[in-house]
């Protein structure tokens, strides 16, 4: 993907507004819930910084899947949940404030990660894949200036203007979920050439890393003593993925459409499974 105002400028603007919508419904308190949760949220962040990397990296080795896809699964694993996971988490009648914690402590660890996991993978699958590799300092302080710091912004405006925050809460969970369609549409459109080979070879381990992203996560809650509440929750969070990160990473600072697809592909599977979720959730209780 060659760079262009879209993936130069859109694409960190958009996910910017989209983080930003996230922080005005986090709050500094939320940072304090590892206290009142200390096992739920071990459990999850290694679900979500170690667990599910190291699903992706097995399930593309038994797949076979091949080079810039894999690379793309890879960059999609490393991402944190997103506001999407507490929105979901949300509907399907979990525990809330342990899917804010969660996602809190997810986007500020993975900042740290998503290039070293990265590097790895283009150095894995790619030949010769150096002149590919993301700086690891440009690339932490990128995803800070595009993630870490728009949230930051929407916390200080709940924090000084609760008001505001409430009357800008709904407005922009709407426009991030335009945003996200968009840029969702835009990868696949940029690979439309190849979308039904790039469907058929990334779709099956992208659905099977979503499946059981999320059984692994409810069953390690279960297995730990948390309730079903907990359990859905720590589940939503190690399957739901920022795609939007995602996508951005590959065609912003990797300039590679190839690998937008994967979690192109996962965001549009995801919705699905997630669905399912919310209706056994909503059943269940």
């Amino acid at each position: 993907m060659e760079s262009s105002i879209l993936t130069q400028l859109f694409l960190p603007l958009a996910l910017a507004v989209i983080m930003f919508g996230m922080g005005l419904s986090l709050r500094f308190a939320d940072f304090k819930r590892i206290l009142i949760y200390p096992k739920a949220v071990a459990i999850g962040l290694s679900n979500q910084i170690i667990v599910l990397p190291i699903v992706a990296f097995g399930l593309i080795k038994v797949f076979g899947l091949q080079t810039e896809l894999a690379v793309g699964l890879m960059i999609l694993a490393a991402c944190p949940g997103g506001a999407t996971s507490n929105l979901i988490t949300h509907l399907a009648k979990g525990d809330s404030a342990l899917s804010i914690t969660l996602t809190a402590f997810s986007s500020l660890i993975t900042v740290l990660t998503i290039p070293f996991i990265v590097n790895f993978a283009i150095l894995y699958f790619i030949p010769s894949g150096e002149e590919q590799q993301l700086n690891v300092f440009g690339t932490v302080i990128s995803v800070i200036f595009i993630t870490i710091i728009p949230v930051a912004i929407g916390m200080m405006v709940l924090k000084r203007a609760p008001q505001l925050a409430k009357k800008w809460d709904a407005p922009f969970r709407k426009i991030s979920a335009v945003f996200f369609v968009v840029i969702l549409l835009a990868a696949i459109l940029k690979e439309r050439a190849n979308l039904v080979e790039y469907f058929a070879e990334a779709g099956p381990v992208a659905l099977t890393l979503n499946l059981a992203t999320l059984g692994l996560g409810y069953f390690s809650g279960r297995i730990f003593g948390l309730s079903k509440k907990q359990s859905i929750t720590i589940a939503i969070e190690s399957g739901i993925q920022n795609g939007t990160l995602g996508i951005t990473i590959a065609a912003t600072l990797l300039v590679n459409s190839t690998m937008t697809i994967p979690s192109a592909i996962y965001g549009l599977l995801m919705f699905g499974t997630a669905g399912l979720i919310i209706f056994w959730g909503n059943r269940r209780n």
